[in-house]
């Protein structure tokens, strides 16, 4: 009993960082931290002497931190995107995403809704944050919704489930995140999001279409065609971010870190000299939110580390392996356990919390049974996003109900039809491998 008392101690204090409201950074570094002071005082060690470094692994907890931060180059990719994402939103690049959409899709029953579901794919070749989608593009596609007739909560819903789309489709922070986690190539892991995004995409307008006929909701009146066309040929500065990201990452002439550098840089450029929008307050505003995100990211980045060494120092993954195939040694049967698991605490949990506690559980168990590290990227990060959308505690839903004035309660109403859409575009992902793993493949990223 003894000899797990530092990993029980460490498990309450994590409960507990949920349960009294933590921040999350602060609580899992206070989780880690009790875990080795425990650990230390069981073999004998001083209190004063784990404090001042001459005894125990006290110390491993800030060294962890500090070196996942500063020494894997993956993680700057984080903070760039991030302020990309910023730099649209407050420049209004989102606007010209989409007026481009509803030009195209407008005009077919639901126009607006289906709008909602393109626009949120193309923004998402800039990005990569369901969270940015939301908020920025998010709240210009409910009031447009809003003036056309459309339910606040179909409205709310559809948007929140659309976000998701984000972080699938690259570019992607999470896929980011997991590759620090893991090792796996950026490249591979962006290309394998393509089409699980592609098919929620297709899946959610095809939901949208279904209840669009049932309600009567309206259709966009078709914009004249020479008028669509220079408003194209003004917005192609916008439209032109991700072809010049995913271009650049796929010809190899930039890596997944300097496309998005290059993402800010080029957003920066088009706001300020092209459409003159971004005026030097919010400039400003756009560098404190990236500061912001950036902090709370690297913070919880870096006290994953010092969780993974613990989990590895109890041999967590081998446990849980065992465990595991004590009773079926299907691969089938593991891969439906990870997505209950996830689905579960994506219900209750943060999003980045389960992406930098649980990879570092499950990769090593995946790996026993044979599962591609790109393939259960994909699930793990399709998970997460479901997990967006997923009442009681989904991000996506308290930022649409919070930017539109819709009650929540209206917006949980709305989102189980987008639900069970992801959950079955979740099945093909799980079931076909192919379908994440047919780019990859194709282009020559992995075998």
């Amino acid at each position: 009993m003894l000899d797990n008392l530092p990993l029980i101690v460490f498990l309450i204090c994590f409960v507990l960082m949920f349960v009294l409201r933590m921040p999350i950074p602060t609580g899992m570094i206070a989780a880690c931290t009790m875990y080795f002071l425990v650990d230390g005082l069981l073999k004998g060690n001083s209190f004063i002497g784990m404090i001042t470094g001459q005894q125990g692994q006290l110390h491993l907890v800030a060294q962890k931190t500090i070196e996942a931060i500063f020494t894997n180059t993956t993680i700057i990719a984080v903070p760039l995107f991030v302020f990309a994402a910023n730099v649209m939103n407050a420049g209004k690049i989102t606007e010209y995403v989409f007026g481009v959409c509803k030009g195209l899709v407008g005009r077919f029953p639901g126009g607006l809704a289906h709008v909602n579901v393109l626009a949120s794919l193309v923004f998402s070749g800039m990005t990569g944050s369901a969270v940015a989608d939301a908020s920025g593009l998010g709240k210009m596609e409910i009031d447009a919704m809003r003036a056309e007739g459309f339910d606040d909560g179909f409205s709310c819903g559809i948007t929140a489930a659309s976000a998701t789309i984000g972080p699938i489709f690259p570019p992607s922070i999470p896929a980011v995140i997991y590759a620090m986690l893991t090792g796996a190539s950026v490249g591979a892991l962006f290309m394998a999001g393509m089409m699980p995004g592609v098919i929620l995409a297709v899946g959610l307008c095809i939901y949208v279409a279904i209840v669009s006929k049932k309600r009567n909701y309206p259709r966009s009146a078709p914009p004249r065609l020479g008028a669509y066309l220079r408003y194209c040929f003004k917005a192609i500065w916008a439209m032109l971010t991700p072809v010049i990201l995913l271009v650049g990452i796929y010809t190899g002439i930039m890596t997944p870190t300097e496309a998005g550098a290059i993402a800010g840089a080029y957003a920066l450029i088009v706001s300020i000299l092209v459409y003159r929008i971004l005026s030097w307050d919010g400039l400003k505003q756009v560098l404190i939110d990236t500061v912001k995100g950036t902090g709370s990211v690297s913070v919880m980045v870096g006290a994953a580390s010092a969780i993974s060494f613990i989990f590895a120092k109890e041999q967590i993954g081998v446990r849980l392996g065992n465990w595991i195939m004590s009773f079926t040694d299907s691969k089938v049967v593991f891969l439906l356990m990870v997505n209950v698991i996830i689905l579960v605490l994506g219900m209750f949990v943060d999003t980045s919390v389960i992406q930098l506690v649980m990879i570092p559980i499950l990769w090593p168990v995946a790996q026993q049974f044979g599962v591609d590290i790109i393939h259960f990227g994909l699930i793990i990060i399709f998970n997460m996003m479901l997990g967006l959308s997923t009442p009681p505690f989904g991000m996506c839903l308290f930022i649409t109900s919070g930017i539109s004035g819709t009650p929540l309660k209206d917006v949980i109403k709305e989102i189980w039809g987008p639900i069970v859409v992801m959950l079955a575009v979740l099945l093909i992902i799980t079931f076909v491998p192919q379908s994440v793993l047919f780019l990859p493949k194709m282009f020559g990223m992995i075998a």
